[in-house]
């Protein structure tokens, strides 16, 4: 691969969201083994950055600055601060048409470039791509670029304090929500609610995680289950990393939570719909469970129950 000289300074974009960073996480570390001794600086959004420094994958972070297509003297901006990066080579993760126009930001002199941007000098170029599963179509992508060992996602290492949480000594952590405008992707909060209170006699009641919009959700699901906690919106990132990984289980719907828990290696109860495919963003991990139905109206709380660990009613 030749890339005109040594690799010292590499741009890597993941933009988001949650579950798409903690997917990266792998192929971001293959970066950092293959490129040893240079220097990676990851664009992305807040509040990824977090994460990502808290991996050891990269030395520095950007955040994306958006502009919209008509703000000018805002792509102005961002140009400026990718050709002041001075990135020998760029491994665009995101693949996507907006971080695709930011390969034409770095003109005249653009630097080595994996990706899907028309006339990169790396194209991951396979007209499948994007029939693939996230983590196969990255490694096929790094692949092409000339690094041939992907490791799986981890979140070793990262073991945020949680003694001011007021969490269970033994949990099971429930995860709600996820994206506001697909609202198929979600479980029936009173299912939830039922699952809450099964668990609360259980020596595992329900922390609920989820956004600060998700708040009045995660009252309403353990309002019968006075064991449980609500933890929606009172969380950090790396917080919510912690909890994934002190869970001693996790129930939830298709998002980025729960990501987080199966690469944690917390068995992992996920719940999809036909609004979303697990062929293509499945989450991975030691012991993932994914329960699918047509419609997620159908899926019983009996059902969900016997996916879990013995310890907790499971099958």
């Amino acid at each position: 691969m030749a890339t005109g000289g040594p690799v010292k300074r590499i741009l890597v974009i993941k933009l988001g969201a949650l579950g798409d960073v903690v997917q990266a996480l792998g192929p971001m570390a293959a970066i950092r083994d293959h490129f040893k001794g240079a220097h990676i600086t990851v664009l992305t959004r807040k509040p990824f950055d977090s994460l990502i420094m808290a991996s050891g994958i990269a030395d520095a972070v950007i955040f994306d600055l958006k502009p919209a297509v008509w703000n000018i003297p805002g792509w102005l901006v961002v140009r400026r601060m990718l050709r002041g990066g001075a990135f020998d080579q760029v491994f665009d993760l995101q693949t996507s048409k907006r971080s695709s126009t930011y390969f034409k930001l770095f003109w005249p002199s653009k630097p080595v470039w994996s990706g899907i941007a028309a006339g990169c000098a790396l194209p991951h170029n396979n007209p499948n791509r994007d029939h693939m599963h996230t983590l196969e179509r990255q490694a096929e992508q790094l692949h092409m670029a000339g690094i041939e060992t992907v490791p799986a996602p981890s979140l070793n290492g990262i073991d945020p304090d949680l003694s001011t949480l007021g969490l269970p000594p033994s949990f099971t952590m429930l995860v709600p929500g996820g994206a506001g405008h697909r609202p198929d992707k979600r479980w029936p909060a009173s299912k939830y609610r039922d699952l809450a209170q099964r668990l609360d006699s259980s020596t595992s009641p329900a922390v609920v995680v989820g956004t600060a919009e998700e708040q009045a959700l995660g009252a309403e699901i353990i309002a019968d289950a006075p064991n449980a906690v609500n933890m929606a919106g009172k969380t950090s990132l790396l917080q919510l990393v912690g909890i994934a990984k002190a869970a001693k289980a996790a129930v939830g719907n298709d998002s980025g939570p729960m990501h987080v828990a199966a690469v944690a290696g917390t068995p992992s109860v996920v719940l999809y719909s036909e609004d979303s495919d697990p062929a293509l963003c499945a989450q991975r991990g030691a012991d993932v469970t994914i329960l699918r139905r047509p419609s997620l109206d159908a899926l019983g709380v009996d059902d969900v129950m016997q996916a879990l660990p013995t310890s907790l009613g499971g099958s």
